[in-house]
């Protein structure tokens, strides 16, 4: 049972992962290829962490706390970053498609 378990994570993470890839290749502009990694990738990361925990932890039979931590840190860390990276990138002025632009819509 806890092997299907760790399948399960471990596929569903890879599959995360593999989306985020994607999205960071085919997306069309600096802006919508933030999200790939940041959101599907850190989704994938976090289930594969967990799986490793669940896993060292059953092993061990001491609560893994390494998996846990790191797992804490990219769920703190890359919201942040992708979030300075678009401030960045607004003030240097990257060029955006049409479908990001902006609408002044509070106008």
């Amino acid at each position: 049972m806890l092997d299907i378990l760790l399948a399960l994570l471990i596929l569903l993470g890879s599959f995360f992962t593999l989306v985020g890839s994607i999205g960071l290749f085919k997306l069309p502009d600096f802006y919508m290829r933030l999200h790939g990694p940041t959101k599907a990738s850190t989704l994938g990361v976090g289930a594969i962490l967990v799986a490793s925990a669940i896993y060292f932890s059953t092993q061990t039979g001491h609560l893994s706390l390494h998996e846990i931590l790191v797992t804490l840190f990219l769920f703190i860390t890359a919201p942040v970053s992708a979030h300075l990276m678009a401030k960045a990138a607004i003030h240097i002025k990257v060029r955006q498609i049409k479908r990001t632009r902006q609408t002044d819509a509070t106008k």
